[in-house]
């Protein structure tokens, strides 16, 4: 018996990396999976069939069941397609995991809007096409679900040369904190994962001598059991998943200066000298990178 016997899943991205460890254990714990897949280089440009189709009969081989879909998160129909394969081939669908992204990293300096136009499409619009088609059926079938985005430290703490990466990120990170409190009156939870994994698209990110450290496999166990109805009123929150550390980032208010609004607004030199002041007690900008 599995956590999951009985549901069914649809997660992008899902022919390697990230995506196709959590397609793999979502099989083991017994969801049957759509295994999507556009099959392009990392940049996002051209596709194959065979990277979805390799996780499939991975997941076959396994005893599991799953389909393929090649579709691109950033088309409408293919987005609605991968959920109706999902309820056509498997009778409903419970799960959605929003993985699939690109990558075209470069110096805010340098950035064009190529760019920073693809890597929203891929990931923003992406994320929003495939979770309207998936929540939208959620509530038609009427059996609730989970939802799962993929978010970055990059979006919610920051990186260098990753400002359209980041962006997208920060946008996906806040369209979670918006829909998980309309997804509560349907029994339909939604959390954000921000992960650090080694994978094709980190290869050349994360430093040679501590990729090891974070291999996919380890990221997966905890997003597969917030798929569960054990995590059915675990939702909202933002889930920075790195090697076998799960942590939960959440955002705190750091008082700078208050006072009656009796004596009027702050003198700007009185309040840049309260803001001054304050800084000892600022949280890092970026904990990760010990600033």
């Amino acid at each position: 018996m599995g956590l999951l016997d009985g549901k069914v899943a649809v997660v992008t991205g899902a022919g390697g990396g990230l995506g196709r460890t959590h397609a793999l254990l979502l099989a083991k714990e017994g969801a049957a999976v759509v295994v999507n897949d556009l099959g392009g280089a990392r940049d996002g440009t051209g596709s194959s069939t065979s990277m979805a189709d390799g996780v499939v009969d991975e997941i076959k081989a396994a005893g599991g069941k799953a389909i393929a879909h090649y579709g691109s998160v950033t088309i409408k129909d293919d987005a609605l397609g991968m959920v109706d394969a999902a309820v056509n081939e498997f009778g409903r669908i419970d799960i959605c995991i929003c993985n699939a992204g690109i990558l075209r990293d470069k110096s805010f300096k340098n950035m064009d809007d190529e760019m920073w136009d693809v890597v929203m499409d891929v990931h923003l619009r992406g994320t929003y096409l495939v979770t309207k088609a998936a929540y939208d059926k959620m509530l038609e079938l009427g059996n609730g679900g989970r939802i799962i985005m993929t978010s970055s430290t990059s979006g919610l703490l920051g990186n260098f040369g990753q400002t359209n990466y980041g962006a997208a990120k920060a946008g996906i990170a806040g369209f979670m904190r918006c829909l998980w409190l309309e997804g509560l009156k349907y029994g339909v939870t939604v959390n954000v994962l921000a992960p650090t994994a080694t994978s094709r698209l980190t290869e050349d990110i994360l430093p040679e001598e501590i990729q090891d450290q974070f291999p996919p496999e380890t990221v997966s166990p905890a997003i597969v059991w917030l798929c569960s109805d054990e995590a059915k009123e675990v939702t909202g929150r933002q889930w920075l998943v790195a090697g076998n550390s799960v942590s939960m980032l959440s955002w705190q208010i750091t008082p700078i200066a208050n006072r009656d609004l009796a004596e009027g607004p702050w003198d700007v030199a009185e309040i840049g000298q309260q803001i001054l002041d304050s800084k000892d007690s600022w949280p890092p900008i970026n904990p990760m990178r010990g600033l």
